[in-house]
């Protein structure tokens, strides 16, 4: 029994090595393998037929859908949603036959990082070496092959921007660089590709 077992809830179908960190409150699903190393948060959710390696990072309250793999480099800020079978990479010229581990001068894992808030649709394809935004949403089946800005909407493939979404999820309107929600009355501000949200 993994000794931190107690503090979240495992089924009885995943496997979770010895030396993987996770939060308190967390619900892990059928057929999930979480390897030595991987971090976890509290009151995360994964969803069944995931997998969490040992270089991945997982904020509080991120929550996976089914058939979602987390490689090393790869880090999902708090409250980061993925989508069912969204798919994350971490080599960009891959070769079986030259593994990074062994030929390093023919590349290297390249980092991905989702920011805090941020939605990834269902069978969205996410490069290696790009950051997605603050609350940034992507859409289903979407390749996000460049950065994402804070509060994007990124659709199509390959992705381009075609909104802006405020922290509840819904558009938001932009009217000589400001808006405000109109479901949550939430205020944000624009200048050149930067967007935030007004305290």
């Amino acid at each position: 029994m993994h000794p931190q077992k107690n503090k979240f809830w495992v089924h009885k179908t995943a496997e979770i090595q010895e030396g993987a960190k996770i939060g308190k409150g967390t619900k892990i699903w059928q057929n999930c393998q979480i390897l030595k190393g991987a971090k976890i948060g509290e009151h995360c959710s994964i969803g069944h037929n995931c997998f969490v390696s040992s270089k991945a990072k997982l904020g509080n309250g991120v929550k996976l859908e089914s058939n979602i793999d987390i490689w090393d480099l790869i880090t999902l800020e708090d409250y980061v949603f993925v989508g069912p079978s969204a798919v994350f990479t971490n080599d960009k010229n891959p070769r079986a036959k030259y593994p990074k581990s062994k030929y390093p001068k023919y590349g290297r894992w390249l980092p991905t990082i989702v920011k805090e808030g941020a939605t990834i649709g269902a069978n969205a394809t996410i490069i290696c070496g790009n950051t997605i935004g603050k609350c940034a949403m992507v859409g289903a089946g979407a390749v996000v092959s460049k950065n994402i800005p804070d509060y994007a909407i990124a659709v199509g493939i390959p992705m381009k921007i075609v909104g802006w979404v405020c922290e509840c999820g819904n558009k938001l309107k932009f009217r000589k660089n400001k808006a405000i929600c109109k479901i949550c009355k939430r205020s944000y501000k624009q200048k050149g590709d930067k967007t935030w949200q007004i305290k």
